[in-house]
């Protein structure tokens, strides 16, 4: 009796549709650990810093060419999953306390490279490298800041936008200095190692943060 009540009421449903509106499918749900759109993780995880385009809002662009110049994949992969000492960005692997999975952070890191694509410059516009390779000359630095970064910085870096300042400089690395110097951040007026009178070398990169992180402790 229990299922023939079961089978009439199933009827009556199918006789009561009379196919004029279609009938709701309910959409599978997807776990936070399932979403594998690079555009959906981006977007939720990446634009509010480096911008909806990836040319840089509140952090440096990491879509912009000189960016993806310098930093390779491996470098991009370990930013994302394990963060940047001296920024607010925390690390967005699970391992690190984030909410991603590796497999989510390859999306990342494959999408930011296939979107955005490489700077294929050579001669002078040849980027410096991302990491330091040998120690700066803090004189000479001196002299590429009050040549490259004083009309907008000042020539002691009290400019427009303070620089030299002992409490912004001992809140971020030497390599986030050395990372700003070469990509620039044009949102914000600040062009990259191209952007001056001449391009940025190596050496004057080097011993431009040189000179900024000789001034951590003070200004002098």
């Amino acid at each position: 009796m229990k299922y023939g009540v079961l089978a009439l009421a199933a009827l009556l449903g199918i006789a009561s549709w009379d196919g004029s509106k279609p009938r709701s499918v309910e959409k599978p749900v997807v776990r936070p650990s399932e979403v594998m759109d690079f555009s959906a993780l981006y977007g939720q995880n990446c634009s509010a810093c480096h911008g909806a385009d990836g040319q840089g809002a509140m952090a440096v662009g990491i879509g912009r060419p000189a960016y993806l110049a310098i930093a390779d994949d491996v470098t991009i992969r370990r930013l994302t999953a394990e963060g940047v000492r001296g920024t607010a960005m925390s690390g967005f692997a699970k391992k690190s306390g984030g909410l991603l999975t590796d497999a989510q952070i390859d999306v990342l890191v494959r999408g930011v490279r296939q979107h955005w694509g490489k700077l294929g410059a050579a001669g002078n516009d040849k980027p410096p490298a991302y990491a330091v390779s040998a120690p700066g000359d803090v004189a000479r630095g001196q002299n590429v800041f009050n040549a490259s970064c004083s009309s907008c910085h000042g020539p002691v870096g009290s400019g427009s936008t303070q620089l030299v300042d002992s409490s912004y400089l001992a809140l971020v690395s030497n390599q986030h200095l050395r990372t700003i110097v070469i990509v620039g951040m044009p949102h914000l007026g600040m062009p990259d190692f191209r952007g001056h009178a001449r391009p940025l070398s190596d050496a004057d990169v080097t011993d431009v943060v040189a000179w900024l992180v000789n001034h951590r402790g003070g200004i002098k």
